[in-house]
């Protein structure tokens, strides 16, 4: 019996065609400088994880929850309400699900580009469900992993979602959307088409609107940008960086991150002109705002790009017992193998 439990914990994920939607990294590939001195034939090649991780139920305490949804359990239960803003934004709900997150590097950065795992993993923490299905895949070691346009998106469901219970509505009605709706707002918010961006997935939608004006962001916008050297990220807008004169010369955000906080955190980045070309794009910077409820407008699945980088597929799911739980243990996921350059 203890073996086929041990058995019953291994789950083989379906493989199917996935392009983009993590961004490579910065400068692209690695370019080697040719030496006389020949590399040591002994050291260890660096195998992509999505072929050497263990499967393993996701760790949740005694009642189901995750940290992240342990810490918003009131506001859901709406003993804890959110505060909105003049304008009835989704921006205060946004700020109240980033502060549910742990910073001490439990929620670690992982972005496989080579070979890439969207069929099994869409850069989100846990899997993220609407109308009774996983529109977006955790890893599945229970690792609680992350990249940046995946924590971007999974934060933009939970707002959602923590904004409809507060205001007594269905959680999974976001203007009428439909889960293909929401699966492809999924492909444009991670770029995978000319054009995209999560700015253009919130408008196409009917959701909210552009911040063209930088003076306009605020706290919980939800932004993109690319960089030089050739790079970029999702994030959520936190406030600008100014210089002695008052000018916008960065930005403070919130998102999962490869360097600095190496998981998810909180960030900054220079604008590339105020800092020897290195950073920020301004032209390539794009800011957006979930709008209030009423302020919801029709969309026309017509004149919205349809993505098919990757077909949705539901995860297998992974029943285990608390004997069995308890054989396995809660053991600390290792390091992944990590590109270089930022995401």
């Amino acid at each position: 019996m203890r073996r086929l439990r041990t058995t019953s914990l291994i789950a083989i994920a379906s493989v199917i065609f996935a392009t983009t939607g993590c961004r490579a990294p910065a400068g692209g590939s690695q370019i080697s400088t040719a030496t006389t001195t020949p590399k040591p034939t002994s050291a260890p090649a660096c195998k992509a994880k999505r072929y050497t991780y263990t499967p393993r139920p996701y760790p949740l305490d005694e009642r189901g929850f995750s940290p992240v949804d342990k810490a918003l359990a009131k506001a859901f239960a709406c003993e804890e309400m959110v505060a909105d803003d003049a304008e009835g934004s989704l921006n205060p709900y946004v700020l109240k699900v980033i502060s549910a997150y742990p910073l001490d590097g439990s929620y670690p950065y992982h972005c496989g580009w080579n070979p890439r795992e969207y069929d099994i993993y869409n850069g989100v923490t846990q899997d993220m469900w609407y109308k009774g299905m996983v529109v977006a895949k955790a890893y599945p070691d229970g690792s609680r992993c992350s990249y940046c346009c995946g924590l971007t998106f999974e934060v933009f469901i939970r707002a959602m979602k923590l904004r409809n219970v507060q205001k007594g509505l269905d959680p999974d009605d976001f203007n009428g959307m439909t889960f293909y709706d929401l699966f492809n707002m999924l492909q444009l918010w991670y770029i995978e088409g000319t054009g995209d961006s999560p700015q253009r997935a919130i408008v196409a939608y009917g959701l909210g609107r552009a911040i063209t004006n930088l003076e306009d962001a605020r706290p919980g916008d939800f932004a993109d940008y690319s960089t030089a050297p050739r790079g970029g990220h999702s994030v959520i807008f936190i406030d600008w960086i100014r210089d002695e004169q008052g000018r916008i010369t960065g930005m403070k955000y919130f998102s999962s991150n490869l360097s600095g906080t190496h998981g998810v955190g909180y960030g900054s980045a220079p604008f590339a002109e105020f800092n020897h070309g290195r950073g920020i794009l301004r032209k390539y910077l794009r800011i957006a705002r979930v709008g209030s409820i009423s302020d919801y407008r029709a969309f026309d699945r017509r004149n919205i790009p349809h993505r098919n980088a990757y077909a949705p597929n539901q995860p297998p799911r992974i029943i285990v017992s608390p004997e069995a739980l308890n054989e396995i243990g809660q053991t600390t996921p290792g390091g992944a193998c990590r590109p270089a350059g930022k995401p």
